[in-house]
């Protein structure tokens, strides 16, 4: 019996590696998009090419029954590499979806689309949203909170820094959290097509209640390293210097952007109760602390802490 093909766009990137690993899990073929084909992948179908290249995007969703796209960018110096990458790359996604029929199309959003005036980031991916529910494809939506785990660089500075014994944080506030095993699991999960998934826009998290401040996830963050770290609140003018001095540190490499400051000062980044998936459908597996212990323990292997 034939495999059901899943198209998958961002595979060699933290959340697209985990999700590449739970397709294969499942038991699905996997068609994937890639700028340089990795080794050691022969089980995966590669098609050479980015989300500017109309052509290796149709050869990507040819005869697929779902398309699953993580692509995107994150972090960028210009607002219009947001643009480029989050809007006009889903844009041409779906165009090539809608032109070779794919039957489902799961997006990978972000929380920060919520408050789209906050960040170039988070406008971006709220047009890229609008622009999935006008496509007229079988779409769901997928705005994930903080998503950790191996691969992961953007909470491996906290990593770090609870090592070293201090962490700065932002204003005080709230965010939910899930594992990236967990969110590659959901992914999956929702290539079906379902009556309560079809057309749905949902927020995952990790199941714990009212999710973490910013002192508690740094604390259990340090206890996952082995320490009982200084959790110092850093004021929006102290971000901005900081985001400043960053770049000229580390330059193309910088993590904290300027862009970054505006959603990360904003106090509520929890997952809405009335946005959960259905229990039937998924739910998370990975307990945060066991989780955050787990990445601790990935990050000295790799060399990484």
């Amino acid at each position: 019996m034939t495999k059901p093909l899943v198209a998958l766009t961002g595979a060699t990137g933290f959340v697209g590696k985990a999700t590449l690993a739970a397709l294969e899990r499942a038991g699905y073929a996997v068609r994937a998009l890639t700028r340089k084909v990795p080794e050691g992948s022969s089980g995966v179908e590669w098609v050479q090419g980015d989300l500017a290249d109309r052509a290796a995007l149709a050869r990507l969703v040819q005869g697929a029954e779902a398309v699953i796209h993580v692509a995107g960018l994150t972090t960028a110096r210009e607002p219009a590499e947001f643009e480029a990458a989050n809007v006009a790359g889903t844009l041409a996604v779906v165009e090539a979806a809608a032109k070779a029929g794919v039957p489902r199309f799961v997006h990978v959003s972000s929380l920060s689309a919520r408050e789209p005036q906050l960040s170039a980031y988070g406008a971006s991916k709220e047009r890229a949203e609008r622009l999935v529910r006008a496509s007229g494809l079988d779409w769901t939506i997928v705005r994930p909170p903080g998503v950790y785990g191996p691969w992961d660089v953007d909470y491996l500075e906290m990593f770090k820094l609870a090592k070293r014994g201090v962490v700065p944080v932002p204003p005080p506030g709230r965010s939910s959290l899930i594992h990236v095993q967990d969110l590659a699991e959901l992914l999956v999960a929702l290539v079906p097509t379902g009556e309560s998934i079809t057309h749905q826009m949902f927020e995952p998290d990790d199941g714990h209640k009212g999710g973490w401040t910013h002192r508690e996830l740094a604390r259990v963050i340090g206890w996952a390293v082995g320490r009982r770290p200084w959790v110092v609140h850093l004021s929006p003018r102290l971000l901005t210097g900081a985001a400043k001095a960053d770049r000229l540190v580390r330059r193309k490499r910088a993590r904290l952007t300027a862009d970054r400051v505006g959603y990360m000062c904003h106090p509520d980044w929890l997952a809405r109760p009335e946005f959960a998936l259905p229990g039937d459908v998924w739910r998370p597996r990975i307990p945060t602390r066991d989780g955050l212990k787990a990445t601790a323990r990935w990050y000295r292997d790799k060399g990484w802490l």
